[in-house]
């Protein structure tokens, strides 16, 4: 009976804030992303040499135009979980932490092995999924 009535809190949240307001905040949580990232590109670039060879730091565009993608998937993620559960902030924490790890693991296992990669860049990689 609590999760039912639990279940018409949530969507009573969601009817009350609106899309409006969701679409808002999470059109300004993309851009700081890719804001922050570009910046910290450009940032790192003057600690870490960036080798033309490696592709994935070759420019900024690439950084920016992932970062745009799954900033944009992790608002939608979490609208759907304002919209479904009943702790969305806490269900949020979890999936980001596991998806933080995720991303992280193959920037020193298999990046590693591109043309032109040093332990820096991939270090630079990594702090960007952070930042994310």
């Amino acid at each position: 009976m609590s999760s039912i009535a639990s279940y018409t809190s949530a969507q009573s949240v969601w009817r009350s804030t609106g899309r409006g307001h969701f679409t808002k905040i999470g059109l300004a949580t993309v851009a700081a992303s890719v804001l922050a990232h570009a910046l910290f590109y450009f940032v790192a670039r003057a600690f870490v040499t960036y080798d033309p060879d490696f592709v994935i730091l070759s420019n900024v565009s690439g950084a920016v135009i992932f970062t745009a993608f799954f900033a944009i998937a992790a608002v939608a993620v979490y609208a759907g979980l304002v919209r479904f559960t009943d702790n969305a902030v806490r269900n949020f924490k979890v999936i980001a932490a596991v998806f933080l790890v995720v991303s992280i693991v193959p920037d020193y296992t298999m990046i590693l092995d591109e043309p032109g990669t040093s332990l820096g860049q991939a270090t630079v990689l990594a702090l960007m999924h952070v930042i994310a």
